[in-house]
């Protein structure tokens, strides 16, 4: 994974400081046994630091807050980096951490699952078999 070594201080401080529904997520996500995978937080990816990542899935998991409405076009260019390096995004929103836990550990499982279950899938043929491509 490339990784911009300025970053390093900045997701040491972020990790630090953690806002509430990170460290929410976090408390919930840490131990290995809830996923199935570890999860690390404030990882640096490029020139990125994303909330959590599964690096065993490519997973990215971003919490939300009201501070990223303004930043939709930052989270574009990102989301098209980590794409780039076959890394899926899914994004959740802070409110949810804090008030439905429960919703989110759900979700958070079944996208766990989903992205296990597409990465284990067999290669699609190429071609189209009706036209025996």
């Amino acid at each position: 994974m490339p990784k911009n070594k300025l970053l390093t201080e900045r997701a040491k401080e972020l990790r630090r400081a953690g806002n509430l529904s990170e460290v929410l997520f976090w408390q919930t996500f840490k131990d290995k046994n809830k996923l199935g995978f570890d999860i690390d937080r404030q990882v640096i990816i490029g020139n990125y630091i994303v909330d959590f990542f599964v690096p065993e899935l490519g997973l990215v998991f971003e919490i939300d807050g009201s501070s990223h409405d303004d930043k939709v076009e930052y989270d574009a260019e990102r989301d098209a980096f980590m794409k780039d390096l076959k890394l899926e995004v899914v994004r959740i929103l802070d409110v949810d951490v804090k008030k439905n836990i429960g919703a989110v550990y759900d979700f958070v499982l079944e996208t766990v699952q989903k992205r296990k279950d597409k990465l284990n899938a067999p290669p699609r043929p190429k071609g189209h078999p009706s036209r025996g491509e």
